[in-house]
């Protein structure tokens, strides 16, 4: 799928692709293969020599990154807009002729490995995996983007072959080109480079990730090579796209967004029971959590916190929040939304996102409404 935002200004274009794959599409005992492809997909293509992706946009000025989640894979470059038909090209490169090679293959392990290694040397690096495995286990949400070492470790060029020939294909992507372009020309060097791309051989799997509230609190215990003690807390909420992740979006604005935050103030100033507090909602395709975190300061435990933070949280649920207050998280939630499409990378990213989880990219226009939606009761 094909959008093309003409936008003239600045001289430059972002291309980017989005493949609507990540971790939800792996299957236990092979997990971390699409986080595994963002880097792989890196390596070369039949006609970019290794370690070059990079090197050739950076030597016009542009440049280039890609990320992995749960539910997508997004490869974007940002290029001076001369070079428009380069950024075309090698986008085709990846998806038609990556090169999955054991050189390549050994090297992005490696790679991959000492990322996970530096995630997991950082302190309180693993609420994510522990809260994940626990609130989603035995579905596709239960493990992480970056996957597991064995798993890694035990696949084969097949399997990883297989892997990109499955969903590393046109009817699984969407090509979003912005900036200060002229549509023919962008038209057809799409044409030339994307045309002759043969659609994937291979049903799409689309894992269905039950998202059912659960029956019970989960507690639990997970020692680390931490100094200070934290307690993270995460509820299940509704995916992506309801009128319930607005709303959730707005609360964590009100909890714990800046200074005058009401975690901050209750927890850090007016109590000073916590040196760190924090919440925020994080939307799935198939589900989402809405999680917060605290550090207890010197004569607090863990659990003064976690009892501290369910209590402002009740609050919310049991008194409406002061006009005031509704309309600095109003303006808050407006300023993140500009601010994040002010430049054609946000732009190419939200059109993307729009097409893939809503198939509408015109979606873009009618965002914040949903925001300016949401009242004092929702929330």
């Amino acid at each position: 799928v094909l959008v093309i935002i003409a936008a003239i200004g600045l001289a430059i274009v972002a291309v980017s692709v989005l493949y609507h794959v990540g971790s939800k599409n792996e299957v236990t005992g092979k997990t971390g293969y699409a986080h595994f492809f963002e880097h792989l997909m890196f390596e070369e293509s039949e006609n970019i020599a290794r370690d070059e992706y990079a090197k050739i946009v950076q030597s016009v000025g542009g440049t280039i990154n890609a990320y992995t989640s749960s539910d997508k894979t997004y490869y974007h470059c940002v290029l001076p807009s001369n070079q428009l038909e380069l950024g075309v090209w090698m986008e085709s490169e990846r998806m038609l002729n990556a090169k999955i090679t054991q050189a390549g293959v050994d090297n992005q392990r490696e790679v991959v490995k000492e990322e996970k290694r530096t995630s997991d040397n950082r302190p309180y690096s693993s609420w994510y995996p522990e809260i994940a495995k626990r609130m989603y286990k035995g579905t596709n949400y239960e493990w992480t983007p970056i996957g597991s070492f064995d798993d890694l470790n035990a696949a084969s060029i097949a399997d990883f072959q297989a892997f990109y020939d499955q969903y590393y294909v046109p009817n699984n992507a969407t090509l979003v080109i912005t900036g200060d372009i002229n549509v023919k020309d962008a038209k057809k060097y799409i044409k030339k480079y994307f045309s002759d791309i043969p659609k994937g051989a291979t049903a799409i799997a689309r894992p269905i990730v039950s998202n059912a509230l659960l029956t019970s609190p989960i507690v639990d215990s997970v020692y680390d090579n931490i100094q200070l003690k934290a307690v993270f807390q995460a509820y299940k909420v509704p995916k992506q796209g309801t009128a319930d992740a607005y709303a959730l979006d707005m609360l964590s604005t009100l909890l714990s967004n800046g200074k005058s935050s009401r975690l901050n103030v209750a927890l850090k100033e007016e109590k000073q029971m916590a040196v760190q507090v924090a919440g925020f909602s994080m939307s799935f395709e198939s589900g989402g959590f809405f999680a917060t975190l605290g550090f207890p300061n010197q004569g607090y435990t863990a659990s003064d916190v976690r009892v501290a933070i369910v209590k402002e949280i009740e609050k919310v649920q049991n008194e409406l929040i002061t006009e005031k207050e509704f309309q600095k998280i109003q303006n808050i939630t407006e300023n993140n939304f500009v601010g994040s499409n002010s430049k054609m990378a946000g732009i190419a990213e939200s059109l993307a996102d729009y097409h893939m989880m809503f198939g509408n990219a015109e979606l873009i226009n009618t965002e914040l409404e949903k925001y300016r939606a949401v009242t004092r009761e929702d929330i």
